[in-house]
Formats: C-alpha cells, sequence, structure tokens
C-alpha cells in the first residue's frame, strides 16, 4: 500500500483533519459510551477546556479566495444554513427535525431557545439509534457481528500496512500508551475510534457530562415522552464498515500524524456547528480535492454510505412518525442539506419543510 501524501496548503489540511474527524463522528456515538474510553483524568465540569483554534481563521489568512469559493458554494447548497425545521402537512400536528452534533461541548448540548420550546412540546422525541440508553445493549449488538469490528482469522492490521506505514502507526500508537500488538486484530475503523476523541471530550465523559443525543434521550425519558429510534446500532456499524478497507487505512494513518491537530479540528465543526452553517462541510471538501490524490473517491463513497444511504432510511422510518404529527426528530446535521438530504427528501414525500433558524 502506498503511503498518503501530506497535504500542505491550509485549505488540505484544514479538509484532511475535517474528513477523518466527521467519518468518525457516528463511531464516537456508539463506541465512546459502550468502551468506556479513559484516556484522561476524571475533572470537574467547569475546569475542562479544549485547546483547539479555529482553521477558518488560518484558511482566512492563507487563501482567502479558497475561502470565499467555500462559502459562494455553501450559499449555493439546498438548506444548507440551518439547524431547526418545522415539518407540516395538512391535517397533522407540525413536527420539527433538528439537526445534531454527537460532541459533549456545551456550545453544542445547550439547545437554542426555538430548539428547547419544540422539543419541550413535542409527544414524542426520535434521535438516531435509542441503543446508545442501554450500554448492555450496544455491547451485544457490537458483539453480535465481531466481523465488522475484528479481523477474523489470520489476517491482521499489518497485513494493509506497508514497513513504514507499520512503524509509525506503531510508534504513534505507543506515545499513547497502546502497544500494537494488543491491537492488530482491530479493523482500522474501530482502532480510529479509540484514538481520535480530543482530551477534552473525554474529560467530559469522566465527568458524566453526555453528548447531545444522549442528553435528548435523557430528558425525553425524564419528561415522559415516547423516545424513539430510527436505525440501530448495528445499521450504523454495518454502514461504516461497508467502507473500502484501503480508506480505512489511510484514515487511521492520517488520524494518528495528526496528533494535537485533532482538537483544531473539533473546535473548528463546533463553531460552524453553533453558527448552523450546516452546508459548509461538501464545499469545504470540493474546493481542496483538486490538490489531493485520490481523495475525491474517499469522499464520495463516506458520502454514499454514512450520508445519502442512511439519509434514505431515516426519512422512510421518519414518514409514519411524522403522520402522528408533533414530534421533534434530531439526527445528525450532515443529514439535513443537500439535494438528497433528509430536507429535501421529504419535501418530495409532500411535506412542508422550513427552516426555523
Amino acid at each position: 500500500m502506498k503511503t498518503h501524501a501530506k497535504a500542505t496548503t491550509a485549505t488540505e489540511r484544514f479538509v484532511d483533519r475535517l474528513f477523518l474527524c466527521a467519518a468518525a463522528f457516528p463511531l464516537f456515538l456508539l463506541l465512546a459510551l459502550v468502551l468506556g474510553l479513559s484516556m484522561a483524568k476524571p475533572a470537574k465540569a467547569d475546569e475542562i477546556v479544549c485547546s483547539g483554534t479555529n482553521l477558518l481563521t488560518e484558511l482566512a489568512a492563507e487563501n482567502p479566495a479558497a475561502l470565499e469559493e467555500v462559502r459562494r458554494q455553501a450559499a449555493e447548497t439546498p438548506n444548507g444554513s440551518g439547524l431547526l425545521w418545522r415539518v407540516e402537512k395538512e391535517g397533522v400536528a407540525p413536527s420539527y427535525l433538528f439537526g445534531t452534533m454527537h460532541m459533549s461541548d456545551p456550545r453544542v448540548v445547550t439547545l437554542p431557545r426555538d430548539a428547547r420550546e419544540a422539543f419541550d412540546g413535542a409527544e414524542r422525541v426520535v434521535i438516531e439509534t435509542t441503543d446508545i440508553l442501554d450500554q448492555s445493549k450496544m455491547a451485544a449488538a457490537m458483539f453480535k457481528r465481531p466481523d465488522l469490528m475484528m479481523f477474523t482469522g489470520k489476517e491482521t492490521l499489518g497485513d494493509h500496512l506497508d514497513e513504514a506505514e507499520r512503524e509509525a502507526v506503531a510508534d504513534a500508537l505507543k506515545a499513547r500508551g497502546i502497544p500494537f500488538a494488543s491491537v492488530k486484530k482491530m479493523k482500522p475503523w474501530m482502532l480510529i475510534s479509540l484514538v481520535a476523541l480530543p482530551v477534552c471530550e473525554i474529560e467530559r465523559k469522566e465527568a458524566g457530562m453526555p453528548i447531545l443525543d444522549l442528553k435528548l434521550a435523557e430528558d425525553a425519558q425524564n419528561a415522559g415522552k415516547e423516545l424513539l429510534g430510527l436505525e440501530t446500532a448495528v445499521e450504523q456499524l454495518d454502514a461504516m464498515a461497508s467502507l473500502p478497507m484501503d480508506m480505512h487505512v489511510r484514515g487511521l494513518v492520517e488520524t494518528l500524524a495528526l496528533g494535537d491537530g485533532l482538537n483544531d479540528v473539533m473546535e473548528t465543526m463546533v463553531s460552524l456547528y453553533a453558527e448552523g452553517e450546516t452546508g459548509m462541510f461538501w464545499p469545504l471538501i470540493r474546493v481542496a480535492i483538486p490538490e489531493q490524490q485520490g481523495a475525491s473517491g474517499d469522499y464520495a463513497a463516506f458520502d454514499r454510505a454514512m450520508v445519502k444511504a442512511r439519509n434514505g432510511t431515516m426519512a422512510e422510518r421518519a414518514r409514519p412518525i411524522l403522520n402522528e404529527g408533533n414530534a421533534f426528530i434530531a439526527v445528525g446535521a450532515l443529514h439535513l442539506p443537500g439535494e438528497e438530504g433528509l430536507i429535501e427528501l421529504l419535501r418530495a414525500d409532500g411535506y412542508t419543510v422550513e427552516g426555523v433558524r
């Protein structure tokens, strides 16, 4: 396997980091809670500080033309701005569609006033998967399909790395206190989920701070609302495992090489999320693709498997819930924008969907 070329411009650095981070988000949701990640000592919630900086500031200084092109494309992305959307159909009480981020950052878990009002008024709350509420159920679902997480037979991770990559991965894992031999049977995406979570997110977990999706589910249960899910844990694991192995391997090598740079990715994405700029993600990638070897195939595969295919499933399973009315449906914000996003799919089904903010 050939070593993946390093990015050199601000745009390339940003997109490489952003893509790796985004690809891992569904894993954070499923695995951070189940595996009990504890690479940092517990801290008090008010003492937890993230060290990342917004990479868009760097991009604006080094390549303002590229940033302007990103913003232009984002402006042309259907439904690319806003997190809360009202879904209506004649004869049915309105429901709401809300874009989440699978993080515990206070800027994420604190709902805007209009979203909180929509949540409080809903009779039922829907999240991506209710499996996250029961760690034993999550563990059972994951171990039901060990092939999704582990190499079977004689195959190991080392079989998919060339000599230089294996050495780099082993050194990076050793620096994190993880011997390569102890994880060589793990699939690359599984290993990414173990090493890519920023320290501040781990500290928040240790302090008992839930990610947004889990908090919404717990709040719904505490308020006596009906709680539903659109997917199962196994379905989400299947989607990630369906991506090409060489893509996963590149993701692992690059994730380990990022080091503290992942903190910058997290800060950038949280900042964009807080501003409701859901349409910025793919334009950032498209602007950088011409200067990256083979990157477009990876991004297209990720978009198909982890976004568009799941959008169709979510829309299909959301219909009967929307037809009952008065629901608050919360899914990852990346599923909302675009011509094949959830908003457009619901409009094609005859619903009126309008942005609230």
